[in-house]
Formats: structure tokens, C-alpha cells, sequence
């Protein structure tokens, strides 16, 4: 099945497309639109590439070595799948610290910071 998705990301050459099928193993068919998720939409060699930066605990040090490259070189590829992610903000929940410090200033109220805490 590697090879299919390989050969699919050849064929479309970098071009968008739509699933407009998915069967899965048991035999069920679904039909629709459904869009790639990010990842999906790499080429196959950036989805290695992705994979493997995964894999390292994100060490360049060791993509180096995986993939007998330079340092920029591992940088650069790495700045190009990120312009190609699209990546979405992932809003940060506040420290418990800033609750209390928000709580000590007067700026929240009591249950209002239980309420951050809990969280």
C-alpha cells in the first residue's frame, strides 16, 4: 500500500485533490467529499521526511545522520514542510501560576481562578 500512496502523490504532482471514495478493509464503502488532512497533502518524500523528524524526537542531529545531510539542509526541508502545513494556532491554557498571580492582583475573582485551576 506504500507504493500506491507513493505513486498517488507522484501523479498529482503537487497539485490539490479530492477523496471522493474510502473503503475500508471490512468491505464498507463511503461516499462523499473529504479533504486530506495536512499531513496527507505533503509529497510522499516530505511525509518520510516528516516521519522521521517524528520518529528522532525532532533532533537535526539525527535527521543528519538518517539522511545524510547538512544542518541547513535538514532546516530548510523542515521550513518547507511547514509553509506547506498550514498549521493551526493551538491556544496555550494559562499556566495554574497565572491564576494565582491574576487572583494575588485582584483581576480575577476567587472561583474564577478554582475555575482556571480546574481546567
Amino acid at each position: 500500500m506504500t507504493n500506491d500512496w507513493h505513486e498517488l502523490t507522484d501523479l498529482t504532482a503537487d497539485r490539490r485533490f479530492l477523496v471522493t471514495k474510502v473503503r475500508l478493509d471490512s468491505g464498507v464503502s463511503i461516499k462523499g467529499e473529504f479533504e486530506l488532512p495536512p499531513l496527507a497533502r505533503l509529497r510522499y518524500e516530505d511525509q518520510v521526511f516528516a516521519s522521521e523528524f517524528v520518529r528522532s524526537h525532532g533532533s537535526i542531529k539525527d535527521m543528519e545522520k538518517a539522511f545524510g545531510i547538512s544542518y541547513p539542509t535538514v532546516k530548510n526541508r523542515l521550513n518547507r514542510i511547514i509553509e506547506q502545513l498550514q498549521l493551526v494556532e493551538v491556544a496555550s491554557s494559562p499556566a495554574p501560576d497565572d491564576a494565582l498571580d491574576l487572583l494575588e492582583r485582584g483581576e480575577i475573582s476567587a472561583d474564577e481562578a478554582a475555575e482556571r485551576l480546574r481546567r
